[in-house]
């Protein structure tokens, strides 16, 4: 029966983060510097919300596009955090995630054979679902560059069939931002050419020398940028499934569309655990960040010691680590740190191929596992000084 099942499910395969996970995850006492989520509790004035919201009986459907007084506290917060202007009543949309909106601006933009162009190394969400919606993923090629996908790239790479351009800033694995004159130059190459630009911008609330600046600003490519972001990495809120989708009127009412026959509505009792998030746990992610930016710090100047091949990562929670001079695939030798320090970490090459020749350590991780864990793999991944 295997050979009725859609080829385009048959020919993915699930995330080579997940699967690393998996596969090393019954080994006993293996320290993992491994998944990218918070370590942190959900805030408890958040919890607290979401406890009255069952006691409330507020567990039914909501608003395909989410509870109105939900989107008007994002419409708020996004107004003062990032300058960003979008009306609750028909340009936000709030999602199962932000994975779930990547899905569904993916299928309400793609036609079959439209291609979709990514920085390469990424977060291996975005390819299976540009596929399954029928898209083609083209790599850009950005270790030369930074790991930033940038308006020259962005404009070599451009084709007859280019529909959209994700950029995922700051970046999953490299924790990499982009300026705003950067954006600015990306936004005048999208002036010239029909095409969507979807910023993922979940880890927008962890940007550390500076504030996160949104392509959203510009206007004269309003109509053709969707924006996603969530709650689950600026409030350690990942379990409860809430990310919101931001678009022009004209685009929101197809990508409502999608989003109604796909979960007809986010959870209601999520809903209103984010609204108290929102409206009322601006200062959590501070708090958070301050931690991970010393973790950063402390992290950084560790791969220094051992000389390893690294820069100061800008935004997230994650090093990508060079370890070319290992001579060795990725895979290899993340497997040989399992099998001979009890750490795991994420194989680059989990990043699409041009994530060869790297790891992603996570940070999100407490002082103690993450000195345990370097000094663990030190004598393997330390370059000779």
């Amino acid at each position: 029966m295997e050979s009725y099942i859609n080829n385009k499910v048959k020919n993915i395969e699930i995330s080579g983060i997940r699967h690393f996970f998996n596969m090393v995850g019954n080994k006993p006492n293996v320290l993992s510097l491994t998944i990218g989520q918070p370590d942190f509790p959900t805030p408890d004035h958040v919890k607290e919300k979401t406890k009255e919201a069952i006691d409330n009986n507020q567990t039914t459907y909501t608003p395909n596009a989410g509870i109105l007084v939900l989107r008007e506290a994002i419409a708020d917060y996004i107004q003062r955090r990032y300058q960003l202007t979008y009306n609750p009543q028909n340009e936000i949309i709030v999602t199962v995630g932000a994975s779930q909106a990547i899905d569904i601006a993916l299928r309400t933009i793609l036609t079959e054979g439209d291609e979709v162009l990514l920085p390469g190394p990424v977060y291996p969400g975005y390819e299976p679902l540009i596929k399954l919606a029928g898209g083609k993923p083209v790599f850009v090629d950005t270790r030369k560059n930074q790991f930033k996908l940038t308006a020259d790239l962005i404009e070599k790479a451009i084709t007859s069939k280019t529909k959209a351009i994700i950029i995922p800033y700051p970046s999953n694995p490299t924790g990499v931002t982009l300026s705003e004159q950067e954006l600015q130059d990306i936004a005048t190459v999208i002036e010239k050419h029909n095409i969507f630009l979807i910023a993922d911008e979940i880890y927008s609330e962890l940007v550390y020398e500076e504030n996160h600046f949104s392509i959203g600003r510009f206007s004269s490519i309003r109509d053709k940028v969707i924006i996603i972001n969530g709650v689950s990495k600026s409030h350690s809120m990942t379990g409860y499934r809430i990310g919101y989708i931001l678009a022009a009127d004209w685009l929101t009412k197809h990508l409502l569309k999608v989003h109604q026959y796909n979960v007809s509505c986010a959870s209601s009792i999520s809903q209103y655990g984010a609204l108290e998030a929102i409206e009322n746990g601006q200062e959590d992610s501070i708090g958070m960040k301050k931690v991970y930016q010393e973790r950063r710090d402390f992290v950084y100047k560790r791969l220094q010691q051992m000389n390893i091949d690294t820069y100061l990562p800008n935004g997230g929670f994650y090093f990508f680590i060079d370890i070319s001079h290992l001579k060795k695939d990725s895979f290899s030798v993340a497997l040989q740190l399992v099998e001979e320090t009890n750490v795991a970490l994420v194989p680059g090459s989990a990043f699409s191929s041009y994530g060869e020749g790297y790891l992603r350590l996570s940070y999100a991780y407490d002082f103690d596992t993450l000195k345990e864990g370097l000094n663990r793999i030190e004598p393997i991944i330390s370059r000779d000084k």
